[in-house]
């Protein structure tokens, strides 16, 4: 059976026993399984940052020109930020259908604490490493590509036999990161339902119901996104039928949608659109964990839905230079929150002080948060996907041009 499938049929049956097993269970989900699920998680992590380093630096040294590097870079982060600005519109418009929130009322102490978001400038700091391989510890995504870059380009500048014996070794360190991730993917399934189940038992029907518009609003813009965005992007520029293109992504997507995680989704992201879709190395490995940590899509998406949400709740009636003011924000947050934990909170705080909507309105959305995150992180990694397709296809034209 597909691995796709079989992880697909872990989710239903999560969700199926999470539901009749109910919060009683959850001691005993808790303490036997649960477990399973951080280890599968941890089984991920361990293969991110060899496989990103690896991957960048063999990359780097295949499109042997810094000026390419540099128009790849320029054109991804435009796009990135052009899908931004599109799934903030789009969860504006769903839940103005929808009108989620109506009816609801929040308590006048509920209070959330939100960290404060870096600028950008501190953002750009904190790219550059100081310590590599302390980057390499705590998984630091930003200064692990800015290192493996300049790896990338002193091998170039090395040129001749001691390049190519590099080039040759970081080769298959790469090729030895893929295998691994197969034999990781091969528990998946197990993976999946042991992560989900108890997310499903503890936030039952009870607490999701009163919420269940919000939910919808987000679930319905990001199919929405997914389908007249990312899918269109991959056929028009790409070649790549919507089938195609999200039978490949699948795996990645149910990654995401369990985990919660971007760079856990990474690696198996990185190994299907190269074997499944057709990209090359050298762009995947680029574009890929680039969108991994400043792509966020799906959260502003999440963004425009949680916005129109907690001004119903609060009787508030946007203006049009106001909902104009959170896309321009939510937008420009991206790279601000950029591989920062609990971005998705940190934005719409963000985006709520700029137009003035009361911050204790996150007290509400805080409460449905993790399910909400498993929509806006499976939306964020299908895009890179969609991105590095596109940015493929247009290296590929430029060669064939040239």
């Amino acid at each position: 059976m597909n691995l796709s499938i079989r992880i697909f049929i872990a989710l239903i049956l999560a969700v199926v026993v999470g539901l009749v097993a109910g919060e009683e269970a959850l001691p005993f989900i808790n303490w036997w399984i649960a477990p399973i699920g951080t280890m599968f998680i941890n089984l991920i992590k361990m293969i991110i940052v060899p496989i990103v380093f690896t991957s960048l630096v063999v990359g780097m040294t295949s499109l042997g020109d810094i000026k390419k590097l540099g128009r790849i870079g320029t054109k991804t982060l435009v796009l990135y930020l052009v899908t931004t600005a599109i799934a903030i519109i789009i969860g504006f418009g769903v839940a103005g259908i929808i009108h989620p929130g109506i009816g609801l009322s929040i308590p006048s102490d509920a209070a959330v604490k939100v960290k404060e978001a870096p600028s950008i400038m501190q953002v750009l700091v904190a790219m550059i490493p100081t310590n590599p391989v302390n980057s390499m510890a705590k998984a630091e995504i930003l200064p692990i590509i800015v290192f493996a870059l300049f790896i990338g380009v002193g091998i170039l500048k090395v040129g001749g036999e001691r390049a190519d014996f590099l080039v040759k070794f970081f080769d298959a360190c790469a090729e030895v990161c893929y295998k691994v991730i197969g034999m990781v993917m091969q528990v998946a399934p197990i993976g999946v339902f042991a992560l989900l189940l108890p997310v499903v038992a503890k936030n039952g029907p009870s607490v999701l119901l009163p919420l269940i518009s919000v939910i919808a609003c987000a679930a319905i813009g990001s199919v929405i996104h997914a389908v007249s965005v990312y899918s269109m992007l991959a056929k028009i520029w790409g070649g790549i039928s919507p089938i195609r293109f999200f039978r490949g992504m699948s795996e990645a997507m149910l990654i995401a949608f369990t985990t919660c995680s971007s760079a856990a989704a990474l690696p198996v992201n990185m190994k299907n659109c190269e074997e499944k879709l057709g990209v090359s190395r050298e762009v995947a490995s680029f574009v890929l964990p680039l969108g991994a940590t400043i792509n966020m899509d799906g959260t502003a998406l999440y963004m425009g839905v949680c916005s129109l949400f907690i001004a119903n709740v609060f009787g508030v009636d946007l203006t049009g230079g106001q909902m104009m003011m959170i896309v321009l924000t939510g937008t420009l947050a991206s790279i601000g929150t950029a591989g920062v934990p609990g971005a998705g909170l940190i934005m719409l705080a963000m985006v709520l002080q700029s137009v003035g909507l009361p911050i204790e309105g996150l007290a509400l959305v805080a409460g449905i948060d993790r399910i909400l995150d498993m929509i806006r992180t499976c939306l964020n990694i299908t895009g890179d996907g969609a991105v590095t397709i596109v940015m493929d296809r247009e290296e590929k034209r430029i060669a064939k041009n040239s």
